[in-house]
């Protein structure tokens, strides 16, 4: 009897998988980084798993990686934001297959930027109105005053992106709604909107009252109706909006993600709260239409770099002065 080497068997396995025949893509996931195939080899039925490799962190490969990269596609520009398609395959031509990147660039980048996407701990932290009203209101208008909510202006004030607005309503309650630039605006798994306000008054959801109620109920039911119009394939129920506490910018503005698309850490418990359920808690709160979510306790969690955490909650539990 003949017998195989290691090596014979992994060329005989390694040489099925030009032989796949596809039948139909079954499932895409991971935000359009995996998906199944069903398919055939030999007239045998198959499944090929397909999934992008992780990438590689030795310093040259890195050193290469921007200049490796082939048909790279400006999706936008605003501000010191700017994004991109690109392929990590410099072979070109008619048959090659579709970029598999999405880029972001920030440029130039502040040390808070850096201090957001770096390895960190993450702690929970209870924010209490008198937390609120006493430390965080004056860092969220000393952010503000330092000109970092210029892309935000550019949209509403109808200077960038304006191609990309899918719906607007002017006025003291206006509001747009636009693709989120990490979204590759294609892949409707992993589909991700943003709903913008016009009105500069509500920086976050501590500034929504129960004067609100109606406002909100308006604008969650146009951003639905204004998505599944333009994602024909799409239904209300398969939609989520929620609200980001702390936002990463002091603007009110909702997110619209498709509900299948994996929770990572943007929409983890401690990060994102669901537009419903404040809707639910404003119509339950006790007092005039004043009452509002800046009456109450609210429990998120923040990484130890962040400003929020070094300047305000660390000096809080170790008893220290708070020096914004």
């Amino acid at each position: 009897m003949a017998s195989t080497t290691p090596q014979d068997v992994a060329k005989h396995v390694e040489s099925l998988i030009p032989k796949f025949k596809l039948d139909r893509l079954l499932n895409q996931d991971q935000a359009g980084r995996r998906i199944s195939l069903v398919g055939t080899i030999d007239s045998q039925p198959a499944l090929l798993l397909a999934e992008r490799a992780a990438f590689a962190t030795d310093v040259d490969h890195l050193t290469s990686f921007p200049t490796s990269l082939a048909k790279i596609k400006n999706l936008g520009a605003n501000d010191i934001y700017s994004w991109f398609l690109a392929s990590s395959s410099p072979n070109g031509g008619p048959d090659a297959q579709p970029p598999d990147l999405k880029l972001n660039l920030i440029y130039p980048c502040t040390e808070k930027h850096i201090k957001k996407y770096s390895p960190q701990g993450l702690r929970m932290v209870t924010e209490t109105p008198e937390i609120y009203a006493r430390y965080i209101l004056p860092y969220m208008q000393m952010q503000r005053e330092q000109g970092r909510l210029n892309w935000v202006f550019n949209i509403i004030e109808g200077r960038k992106e304006q191609e990309d607005v899918i719906y607007r309503e002017h006025g003291q309650e206006g509001f747009l709604l636009l693709p989120d630039l990490n979204w590759d605006r294609k892949t409707l798994s992993s589909l991700h909107l943003l709903g913008i306000v016009e009105r500069r008054d509500i920086w976050s959801i501590r500034d929504l009252k129960k004067l609100h109620i109606t406002w909100l109920k308006h604008m969650r039911d146009k951003l639905l109706d204004s998505t599944v119009r333009l994602y024909p394939e799409l239904e209300r129920d398969q939609l989520k909006l929620y609200i980001h506490y702390q936002p990463t910018y002091y603007h009110f503005h909702i997110h619209i993600v498709n509900v299948v698309l994996e929770a990572g850490n943007t929409q983890a418990t401690g990060k994102a709260l669901g537009l419903e359920n404040i809707i639910w808690q404003l119509e339950t709160m006790r007092g005039d239409d004043k009452a509002g979510m800046a009456d109450v306790s609210l429990t998120y969690h923040l990484g130890e770099a962040s400003e929020l955490w070094e300047k305000i909650f660390s000096p809080l539990k170790d008893g220290r002065a708070v020096e914004l």
